[in-house]
């Protein structure tokens, strides 16, 4: 009886063991069937980003897994003719999300990969043009390269680019009005349509973005610069109340804005004192998560 015993307990431990070592698979899913496909798999795709990090007075480079800084994902496939062949959308929940896997004939691909925190899914239509839900630009790193598969199973960990700048407005205001209820961002001069080939906004845009009160007086908004060197050709700062009364006004022209850096006004708002237009001292001061802050006052 003894040894029977002790024949039960052992192989009780090996189904133990062997359900606790299945358990800590992360299967990779088929997003339409929930099926498990990482055996049918020939390309395994991860994403992360690049982020530049001061240490003792050195630039160091510091891997960050996409699934932090992004709640979506949306991949497509486009053939040498440019035709697409294939397009996966993954969101923040998912089994397998910030892992993608494909099964693709053997070839080169031309692989577009954008990751954001929109509401919805992005519309890859094609190479050189993306758009985002309701056109809101949000915090948004992408991919544009070649993907070459052969007959044996690849796997790829990506390097996304941030694509897009940061406005970020900073009240120094020791009160603001009672009545304030949100903050409205009107601005024209940049894009809310992206190229991934070319890395850049492509169409000229109008954006409007509300945001709620700040208890911390700070606020931001995106978009993706035309070029290296781009600039918000105007941007009006609307405080208003619950019923969209205009509370106070601000206009800025000439806005400069560069992909992957951070221009940051910082200024009273509500006060009598400073002009309309940004103005003063230049700066620029390293930031872990952008390359650069370039800081102004008004």
């Amino acid at each position: 009886m003894k040894r029977k015993t002790l024949i039960l307990s052992f192989y009780s431990l090996l189904f133990f063991l062997t359900l606790g070592m299945a358990s800590c698979e992360k299967p990779i899913l088929d997003e339409a069937t929930g099926k498990d496909v990482t055996g049918e798999a020939n390309v395994i795709l991860h994403f992360v980003q690049y982020e530049w990090t001061e240490q003792q007075e050195a630039f160091t480079r510091a891997a960050t897994d996409i699934t932090e800084l992004c709640s979506r994902l949306n991949i497509a496939l486009f053939d040498a003719d440019g035709t697409k062949v294939k397009t996966v959308a993954q969101k923040e929940g998912d089994a397998s999300y910030g892992t993608v896997a494909l099964s693709l004939a053997a070839g080169t691909y031309r692989l577009v990969v954008i990751a954001h925190n929109g509401e919805g899914s992005a519309t890859i239509t094609s190479e050189e043009k993306v758009t985002f839900p309701n056109n809101k630009v949000t915090d948004t790193f992408y991919y544009y390269g070649d993907l070459v598969v052969t007959g044996e199973k690849q796997s790829y960990d990506l390097t996304l680019t941030r694509a897009v700048a940061m406005f970020r407005l900073v009240l120094t205001d020791e009160s603001i009005p009672s009545s304030v209820a949100k903050m409205k961002f009107y601005y024209t001069g940049g894009s809310s349509t992206f190229s991934p080939a070319d890395g850049y906004g492509c169409v000229n845009s109008k954006q409007t973005e509300i945001r709620p009160m700040a208890d911390d007086g700070i606020y931001e908004i995106y978009t993706l610069p035309h070029t290296e060197d781009d600039v918000l050709t105007k941007l009006t700062v609307t405080a208003l109340d619950a019923n969209d009364n205009i509370i106070k006004e601000k206009v800025f022209e000439n806005v400069p804005v560069t992909r992957n850096q951070v221009t940051r006004y910082t200024g009273s708002f509500f006060g009598s004192s400073g002009g309309e237009t940004g103005s003063g001292d230049f700066r620029m001061t390293a930031d872990p998560d952008w390359d650069a802050v370039n800081g102004y006052t008004f």
